[in-house]
């Protein structure tokens, strides 16, 4: 049998696009996802998970209705589900996602930043 690890730093290299979660591996129903992160995101929310995000270089923003979440590498903040939210990063931020199989990034909205969310890498 071959032990396999995840280089996570690796895994950034292969990551060219804003916004577009890549799946890197699964525990039971869960997913770990990698995004790099520059600008603007849209509004929205997940009405049945959770989702976890996870600063690995660079920092970022996370807008809700009572105020706004700063994150700085090495730091995470779990959004609840159902609660709107709008992530932003002044500059490009590299993040870990963890959430159930099958999430789609963009919630219930439907748009332009909607990425596929069953690509591997």
């Amino acid at each position: 049998m071959e032990i396999k690890k995840i280089n996570i730093r690796n895994k950034f290299l292969q990551i060219s696009d804003y916004w577009s979660p890549k799946i890197i591996a699964e525990i039971n129903d869960y997913q770990f996802k990698l995004a790099k992160i520059k600008g603007e995101f849209i509004w929205h929310g997940h009405k049945d998970t959770d989702e976890a995000f996870i600063v690995v270089e660079g920092s970022m923003n996370i807008e809700l209705e009572e105020g706004t979440v700063s994150l700085n590498e090495g730091e995470m903040y779990v959004v609840k589900k159902g609660v709107e939210h709008k992530p932003y990063a002044e500059k490009e931020c590299m993040i870990m996602l963890i959430e159930p199989r099958g999430v789609i990034n963009t919630g219930e909205k439907i748009g332009e930043l909607t990425a596929a969310n069953d690509t591997w890498i």
